[in-house]
């Protein structure tokens, strides 16, 4: 390898794009991220193959849809094949020391896959999700600092994945950032009444009894809820900052290559879907992509091709000028971050989910079209069809008005489905197999 490079994957979980500065947010909730996209590449259209967590962090680490892995849900039954290709094995094998500070291996075993350290903060707390920046940064910051005034690993490359689990539910920032971005006075306003609908579904029942409170009752402003959703994002961007800040006094600056990326988004009231992670909807399909290297990559770019999560594996390894098995599906993207290329061979973006809903949806330039296998959880059993250009928001099911446009796609997206599940030896579709968790 001509150059050596250090990898800093940092992932924040549920993390919606459209939140932070960099992506156009109103609000302040992301300023060392936006430094961070100012001094590198910032990608405009990430998008999410497979939801929630299970499934999209395992296309992650493999570079493989949802559908070729097998892991399509939260509760899927089905394990990783232990010939997948795997990111950290893959860095691992090319001498690199490895580490993740995270927690995933307490749920599925094959997130550890080649690390040679795996730094676990969550097992002081009974639900994994729990485990707060400030934990995870003294871990992190640990091993590099010990690393790093090693003799015998100071000069080694390292990969190293820091998984973030704010601003995830329950969001619970510390107690300094909750004086942000609220602007209401009432948050437990028995007048209000935006929020019946959802306190009569599991996942309201489920708050009503851990967090949604405050001494005044339960909260029924949206807002409030909005609000304490993006002081969790200002909370975790300190702690990106203070992890980045490590990194420059440690002299690694000019060697690493920090990504800062999500597994998926969330939706706060859009579509009905309060304060959760489901539906192929961009508030949880699009997901930030950052990079930075200094001197390697250009300072301030932002790139409108459409990318997906299949491509993050291929591009680090090419950044880092190893092989890549072609058992990876994505696309490296790798030379659009340079600059060497303008033309992305991504031309569509096909997702899934089998958790709450079983549906899938496939996104070109213009359109995306959702199909359901089963009524979702609403129990809506109709496609979706929606012109991107006129309606980002997706407010509009343009289903009735362009039925040509709904048909086409919905051709284009079985047929893509059909070979996929030819060239994997499966007769049925995993969705109708395995099914969502909640139907």
């Amino acid at each position: 390898m001509d150059k050596q490079v250090n990898i800093l994957l940092i992932t924040i979980d549920t993390l919606r794009a459209d939140h932070l500065g960099c992506y156009g947010y109103k609000r302040d909730t992301s300023p060392f991220i936006d430094t961070l996209a100012s001094e590198g590449v910032l990608c405009e259209r990430m998008f999410c193959s497979g939801i929630p967590t299970k499934p999209s962090y395992t296309t992650l680490y493999t570079g493989q849809h949802s559908l070729t892995h097998g892991i399509i849900s939260q509760n899927c039954k089905t394990s990783l094949a232990r010939n997948a290709p795997f990111l950290p094995q893959l860095f691992l094998g090319a001498d690199y020391l490895t580490c993740a500070v995270d927690n995933l291996m307490r749920q599925h075993l094959w997130f550890g896959r080649g690390y040679e350290y795996y730094i676990d903060s969550s097992l002081r707390h009974s639900l994994p999700l729990n485990v707060r920046c400030e934990e995870l940064n003294s871990q992190a910051l640990l091993w590099l600092r010990a690393t790093k005034n090693t003799p015998s690993t100071k000069n080694t490359p390292f990969f190293l994945f820091l998984h973030y689990w704010d601003p995830h539910v329950p969001y619970l920032p510390p107690e300094r950032y909750r004086h942000l971005y609220y602007n209401g006075d009432r948050p437990s306003d028995p007048n209000k009444h935006d929020l019946d609908e959802w306190w009569q579904t599991p996942f309201g029942a489920i708050a009503h009894d851990t967090w949604l409170r405050t001494p005044n009752g339960l909260i029924t402003d949206p807002e409030y809820i909005t609000a304490l959703y993006d002081q969790e994002i200002r909370y975790v961007d300190e702690a990106v900052g203070e992890l980045l800040a490590t990194i420059d006094d440690l002299g690694l600056t000019d060697q690493t290559l920090v990504v800062v990326l999500a597994d998926h988004g969330e939706s706060m009231t859009e579509h009905g879907i309060f304060f959760e992670h489901y539906g192929l909807y961009d508030t949880t399909l699009h997901v930030p992509f950052i990079v930075r290297w200094p001197g390697q990559l250009p300072q301030g770019v932002r790139l409108p091709q459409m990318l997906q999560l299949t491509d993050v594996a291929p591009t680090l390894l090419e950044a880092a000028e190893l092989p890549i098995p072609n058992t990876i599906e994505g696309y490296s993207f790798w030379k659009l971050l340079t600059g060497e290329k303008k033309e992305n061979k991504r031309k569509a973006v096909v997702s899934l989910e089998s958790t709450y809903q079983a549906s899938w949806s496939l996104r070109t330039d213009r359109y995306k079209f959702i199909l359901y296998r089963k009524p979702n959880f609403f129990g809506n059993s109709s496609s979706e069809l929606y012109d991107l250009v006129i309606d980002p928001k997706e407010e509009k099911n343009l289903l009735k008005e362009r039925p040509d446009i709904a048909a086409g796609m919905e051709v284009e997206l079985e047929g893509w489905i059909a070979d996929r599940l030819r060239i994997l030896g499966k007769e049925k579709d995993p969705l109708l197999v395995d099914g969502p968790v909640f139907s």
